[in-house]
């Protein structure tokens, strides 16, 4: 081969080293630009939001949790002064927890707060948002799904025992009593044997998780081979109650039993008296209660006495028409805000339960007045309420019979499920 020399070997070596000499240039360009890119991006601050939850520890408060993750002061009062608006910082509660957003640079004193939120309860979202003029709050509440649940079961001991021993919910089973409190003494009608069923309501999140329970939308109770179906009907009205396979209203006039849970501890008729140690007409019935239960409105009407009334203690009477009377004694004390002449509705909350007057303990002593005259509140035969005739009454079979199937459907749904398991 050849060996080039001379001039022409002196030019090429010279162009070899020119290229060499270019291309490392290039590439040293090319490596300081990489350089420096990255150098130039390292530089850009984090601007992604920051999540941050805090906890409402026992014996503090907001502004003590906001300031110690780092809040100035003065953000923190601005953000509580914006949420006094929507809600009572006084209500919340140790164990709260709290959601933080932080914009800006997580770097430096530049951070600031976007948005503070919290749940009060499974219903309801609280935010405070951070605006141009400051911060805005609002309360939102939280969209639930209604799903139905059934339970059924016999009574051997108690009502109480066979609804818990059946998982029936204490809220349904209030609920239940309250319905049936209308005709049945809880105390004397009920036998081993007897038996229930119940379709009641349940309310979720979109996680599918039980927020609380809803209504009861149907129930049956079987005292002594009498059977008794109630079924919850909205009429054309938009009025909603609950009417018995006869399409009658089962609420009636009086409540036989305004307390829910409470045992009967002494019934209407001559007694030995437990303070005065001789026989007397006990005029009333008392229900044996932990103190502080609350007492109901048997009826419709307006208070014509209230405060403290001879050895009855603290004493309430309501009138609800020309004939009928209740009185209500021995509480611990009266809801807010009544007085003579209020008016009340059945089923709202008068007093609470005491031991007020002449007694041994924490009772409800409870009378049905008739032509001011006191009679047997277990005896008396109730004025019946609203029937359902017509066309709405046909309505209202044709929906009792649809909320039968259901009842059944998920009865036999739960006995599979029950089975697998």
């Amino acid at each position: 081969m050849a060996i080039l020399g001379g001039t022409a070997g002196y030019l090429l070596s010279d162009h070899y080293s020119n290229a060499t000499d270019t291309a490392l240039s290039a590439s040293a360009a090319e490596t300081q630009h990489s350089v420096e890119s990255i150098t130039e991006t390292a530089s850009i601050p984090d601007q992604s939001p920051r999540h941050e939850t805090v906890v409402l520890e026992q014996g503090s408060n907001l502004m003590a949790v906001l300031t110690a993750s780092g809040l100035e002061r003065t953000i923190a009062y601005d953000a509580i002064e914006a949420l006094r608006d929507v809600y009572n910082p006084r209500k919340l509660r140790a164990g709260q927890e709290f959601e933080l957003v932080y914009s800006g640079d997580t770097q430096d004193s530049d951070e600031l707060l976007d948005v503070l939120s919290f749940q009060p309860d499974p219903e309801t979202i609280v935010s405070v948002s951070r605006t141009d003029d400051g911060f805005n709050a609002s309360s939102d509440k939280i969209e639930l799904t209604t799903a139905q649940n059934v339970a059924a079961g016999t009574i051997e001991q108690s009502l109480f025992l066979a609804a818990e021993r059946n998982g029936v919910p204490l809220p349904v089973l209030m609920e239940m009593i309250e319905l049936y409190s209308y005709e049945v003494d809880f105390q004397r009608d009920i036998q081993p044997g007897d038996s229930f069923e119940v379709m009641y309501q349940e309310l979720n999140n979109d996680a599918g998780e039980r927020v609380r329970y809803g209504d009861v939308i149907y129930a049956s109770m079987t005292l002594s081979g009498h059977e008794v179906r109630l079924y919850s009907y909205t009429d054309s009205h938009g009025d909603t109650d609950f009417y018995n396979q006869k399409g009658e209203s089962y609420r009636r006039a009086l409540m036989r039993t305004p307390i829910n849970g409470a045992r009967l501890s002494s019934g209407y008729g001559g007694r030995k008296h437990p303070v005065l140690g001789y026989t007397k007409m006990h005029k009333g019935v008392d229900f044996a209660a932990p103190p502080g239960t609350p007492i109901f409105a048997a009826g419709n009407g307006s208070i014509a006495r209230i405060g403290p009334y001879s050895s009855y203690g603290n004493y309430i009477r309501i009138r609800h028409n020309d004939s009928y009377s209740t009185a209500y004694a021995h509480m611990t004390g009266f809801a807010k805000g009544l007085r003579q002449g209020s008016r009340v509705k059945q089923g709202d909350v008068i007093g609470y339960v005491g031991a007020t007057g002449r007694v041994t303990g924490p009772h409800l002593h409870y009378e049905i007045l008739k032509d001011n005259v006191q009679v047997n509140p277990m005896r008396i035969k109730m004025p019946s309420g609203k029937k359902l005739k017509d066309k709405e009454l046909e309505t209202f079979l044709a929906d009792a019979q649809i909320l039968r199937k259901q009842y059944a459907e998920l009865s036999l749904e739960n006995r599979k499920i029950a089975s697998a398991d």
